[in-house]
C-alpha cells in the first residue's frame, strides 16, 4: 500500500480550476475514489442535509448527521463510510481563490474551523441557520453553471457569507476569551504548524510570540484544555500517523524525517503519546 492519494481540484472539476460547488450526491457518485482515505491540495467543505455514517478526519471519527458542516484544509487525510443515501452540498476552492480578492491573503486564518483541527472543524448547524446556509449553497450551485469573472466574485462573496454566518454562532466558549488571547493562541497554532518538525519545546514558541512559557501554557490549558507541550506533541504524532500509513517508508526514515535522533526514541515518543507503537498502528490501519 502506498501513501494516501492527493487530489487536486482540477481533477475533480471540468469547468473551473479554482472552485467547485455542487450538490453532494452526484459529486460522490461520480468520484467513488473519494470514499477511500485521501488528501486534498485544496480547501474542502461539505454540508450534509441527508444521510448517516462515519466520517474520518485525520484518524478521528465523526458521526455523519443532517445539517452538519465540516471544513478541511489542504493536507488533511479523510474518508467517508456512508450508510444509505446522502445529500447536501460540496464546496472546493484553491488556496489562491481569495488571494486576488482580499487584501489580507491569510484572511481565512481568522476562522477557527480552518485551523486544520478536526474536532473544531465539524459543526452542527442549529435550526435557526439551516435554511439560510442551504439557500446560499443553492445560489452558488446555480452560479457555477455560467462561470464568468463577475460570477466568480459573487461566489467568493457567498462563500464568505457562509463562513461569517457560521463564525457568528460562536461555537464553544471562544467568545469568553479576550481578542488578545485568541490572537496569541492562533499565532501559536500557526507557528506549530510551520515548525513542529524542528521546534518541540513551548519555550521556543513563547520566545517567538514574545510571551513567557508559563503564560503560553496557561493560555492553552484555559482555551484548549491541554498544555502547550501537548499541542506540539499531538501535531508531531498526527504527522507520524500520516507517514506511517505509507508502508513503503521504513520507520527509521519516518523518525529521521520528523527530526528524531534515532528510531528507538521515535518509537518511545509515539507509544507514550499515541498509546501504541508505530508497528502496532500500522497493523491497526491495515485492519
Amino acid at each position: 500500500m502506498k501513501a494516501f492519494p492527493v487530489y487536486d481540484i482540477v481533477g475533480l472539476s471540468v469547468t473551473q480550476k479554482d472552485i467547485l460547488v455542487r450538490p453532494f450526491a452526484p459529486y460522490i457518485q461520480e468520484h467513488q475514489k473519494l470514499l477511500v482515505p485521501h488528501r486534498h491540495s485544496f480547501f474542502h467543505i461539505g454540508y450534509f442535509t441527508k444521510g448517516e455514517g462515519i466520517h474520518t478526519i485525520d484518524f478521528e471519527q465523526f458521526e455523519v448527521k443532517p445539517f452538519q458542516i465540516y471544513f478541511m484544509v489542504p493536507g488533511q487525510v479523510h474518508h467517508w463510510d456512508f450508510q444509505g443515501d446522502v445529500d447536501g452540498y460540496v464546496l472546493n476552492f484553491s488556496d489562491s481563490f481569495f488571494q486576488s480578492f482580499l487584501m489580507r491573503p491569510n484572511y481565512l486564518d481568522n476562522f477557527p474551523f480552518f485551523r486544520g483541527i478536526a474536532r473544531e472543524s465539524v459543526l452542527e448547524i442549529p435550526p435557526s441557520h439551516q435554511a439560510k446556509i442551504q439557500a446560499i449553497f443553492e445560489e452558488m450551485v446555480g452560479l457555477r453553471l455560467t462561470i464568468n469573472p463577475m460570477n466568480l466574485d459573487i461566489l467568493r462573496v457567498k462563500a464568505l457569507e457562509i463562513f461569517l454566518s457560521i463564525a457568528s454562532l460562536s461555537f464553544g466558549n471562544s467568545h469568553e476569551h479576550s481578542l488578545v488571547n485568541q490572537t496569541v493562541l492562533r499565532n501559536f497554532q500557526l507557528l506549530v504548524e510551520q515548525n513542529f518538525q524542528t521546534l518541540r519545546m513551548p519555550k521556543d514558541y513563547a520566545a517567538l510570540l514574545y510571551v513567557t512559557p508559563n503564560y503560553l501554557n496557561a493560555l492553552c490549558s484555559d482555551m484548549l484544555g491541554i498544555s502547550a507541550g501537548e499541542l506540539i506533541r499531538k501535531r508531531v504524532v498526527l504527522e507520524a500517523k500520516r507517514l506511517l500509513v505509507n508502508l513503503e517508508l521504513p520507520i527509521s526514515t519516518i523518525a529521521y524525517e520528523l527530526n528524531f535522533n534515532d528510531n528507538s526514541y521515535f518509537t518511545k515518543f509515539f507509544k507514550k503519546n499515541a498509546g501504541i507503537t508505530p508497528e502496532e498502528f500500522r497493523k491497526q490501519f491495515l485492519k
